[in-house]
């Protein structure tokens, strides 16, 4: 007898972000009406850098791509706080507490909600735990080398503005100014 990976199982959300008491399991397609959550970290240092991060090259979708610090779906029974402390915890070995932070986006998708969590941490990179089956390489790079990336072909292709609004948004909440 073989070894079965664990099924991963989702929350299932109504539009308005209410849970609905239903599961669903990771791969399969979602029903008209039905959202589930995703939640990101872009983490940058004292100087304005971002943490970013290599997918593997054998990692489905977005394969050898670099991409912002960490992000995942939040699994059966998660928060969204406790969502993004486990991915960070999974992906680079990082252990931060934000129980009480609340993230500075959430961006609708079609099968549902992403919250943005945009957190100022001198990391040093060279004490992360990278988690092998995702993550292949992390550096920090500012928006400018982010966006030549992105024009190169070698960053996950997201809306360049929401790339801006991460690093003009990184030290405060909301849309103001000031």
């Amino acid at each position: 007898m073989g070894y079965k990976e664990k099924e991963e199982l989702w929350d299932v959300y109504d539009y308005r972000r209410h849970k609905t008491g239903r599961l669903h399991p990771r791969g399969a397609c979602l029903s008209d009406g039905e959202y589930h959550l995703t939640v990101h970290a872009c983490i940058f240092d004292s100087t304005g850098r971002m943490l970013i991060q290599k997918r593997q090259p054998f990692k489905k979708g977005w394969s050898g791509l670099w991409d912002i610090t960490v992000g995942g779906s939040a699994l059966a029974g998660e928060d969204s706080q406790a969502a993004i402390m486990r991915e960070l915890r999974e992906e680079l070995g990082l252990s931060l507490d934000l129980t009480d932070v609340r993230p500075h986006l959430s961006v609708q998708f079609d099968a549902g909600f992403d919250d943005m969590y945009l957190i100022k941490q001198d990391v040093d990179i060279s004490t992360l735990t990278l988690e092998y089956e995702e993550v292949e390489a992390v550096k920090w790079a500012s928006l400018d080398e982010i966006l030549r990336m992105m024009d190169e072909g070698i960053f996950i292709p997201y809306q360049r503005h929401l790339l801006c609004l991460f690093f003009d948004m990184k030290d405060k909440y909301g849309a103001l100014l000031n």
